[in-house]
């Protein structure tokens, strides 16, 4: 990492797109945007790094990869931090803690560098009960950054504090379409784990199929669940349901551009990158309302929720949108204009002035924004 003329040099310690979720297409959207950015010269430092070929036959191997890409990633962090004004580390929650921002935290420490640490998890209030050290380490970060109101609540509940920037979407990447009149072809894009329940997603598609028979679904995601969700969708009788397996973040965009209506039943959530993608490509979105969803998402305004875990209530509003005329594409309208919030132009200066307040003031080239 070369020194630039001005401004900061950050250390983005994140996964690469090779692990596909809301930290990989987040850290690709930061280092995009600050590209071309005099302030600020941003590098990657992978969380997942390629091991050396004559441990590539290791990291194969599904209990040895972690021990192999630990053993890659400390050298990595040491090589990389030394030269950064400012860490900026993605958290995730329990073992993932441990085993990426901890290490990035630690190494930084070390080096005497500051650190940033962007947490993302619906899970943080179950993680910080559980877990004296995360409480203890966000506790000794130099700033804390979440993507919704809901966190900094829930980190104010551990006497923690944290600062809201929201998560950046590409509109750039979807094409707004207005659906005057929506078909019932409904998509999801959550992956296969517990927490995004997309069990609940198959069980209320079932109750639009009876209702609507040539109903689709396509379910793009991969994860843990993908062998109970295939035989649960047999045993359901479905028809039309289209699993995708995983789709790189290049590709996504023409599955929504190729739906009408985008549903999600999370059990936790955040704030799911996948919303704002259907916002900007005009869907109308149905939703359980749990975590930090209701801060992104007005009920009846920029969407429908329905209470979690509730198969029968996600598929009246999935109905409800495909039977009332004109509401989807007044829902959309409303979505596609909540996404002004989101787009880099947006958030860019309160990183920089993230970034500005952690490095000595004779180093703070980047000046901070006027608004909160």
């Amino acid at each position: 990492m070369s020194r630039p003329t001005s401004g900061l040099r950050v250390a983005i310690v994140a996964p690469t797109l090779e692990i596909l979720g809301g930290h990989s297409v987040q850290a690709a959207a930061l280092l995009a945007g600050w590209r071309h950015d005099a302030d600020v010269e941003a590098r990657l430092v992978p969380i997942n790094p390629r091991p050396p070929a004559w441990l590539a036959w290791a990291a194969r191997r599904r209990y040895v990869r972690t021990l192999v890409t630990q053993i890659t990633y400390w050298p990595l962090l040491w090589r990389e931090l030394r030269q950064a004004d400012v860490v900026h580390a993605f958290s995730a929650s329990y073992s993932s803690f441990l085993l990426a921002p901890l290490p990035a935290w630690l190494v930084a420490r070390a080096l005497g560098k500051p650190v940033l640490l962007n947490y993302h998890s619906g899970e943080a209030a179950d993680h910080l009960r559980r877990s004296r050290l995360a409480r203890a380490v966000l506790g000794r970060i130099g700033t804390t950054i979440v993507p919704s109101r809901f966190l900094v609540g829930v980190f104010a509940d551990f006497s923690l504090a944290a600062e809201a920037i929201p998560n950046v979407i590409d509109r750039d990447r979807f094409a707004f379409r207005r659906r005057e009149r929506l078909r019932p072809r409904l998509l999801s894009t959550r992956n296969f784990e517990a927490n995004y329940n997309v069990a609940c997603t198959l069980r209320a598609f079932a109750r639009v199929q009876a209702r609507h028979p040539d109903a689709s679904l396509t379910v793009v995601g991969a994860g843990s669940e993908a062998p109970a969700l295939h035989a649960l969708a047999a045993s359901l009788g479905l028809r039309g349901v289209t699993f995708t397996g995983r789709v790189a973040p290049a590709e996504i965009a023409r599955h929504y551009a190729d739906a009408d209506v985008y549903v999600q039943t999370p059990a936790v959530d955040n704030m799911p990158l996948s919303v704002l993608e259907a916002f900007a490509s005009g869907l109308p979105v149905v939703s359980t309302d749990v975590g930090g969803v209701r801060a992104m998402l007005t009920d009846d305004v920029h969407g429908l929720l329905a209470p979690p875990d509730d198969d029968a209530a996600i598929a009246d509003r999935i109905c409800r949108l495909l039977e009332e005329p004109g509401l989807g594409a007044r829902l959309a309208d409303a979505a596609y204009r909540e996404t002004d919030a989101y787009v880099w132009d947006a958030v860019r200066d309160r990183w920089a002035a993230a970034y500005a307040r952690l490095v000595r003031p004779s180093m703070s080239t980047v000046a901070a924004p006027e608004h909160p």
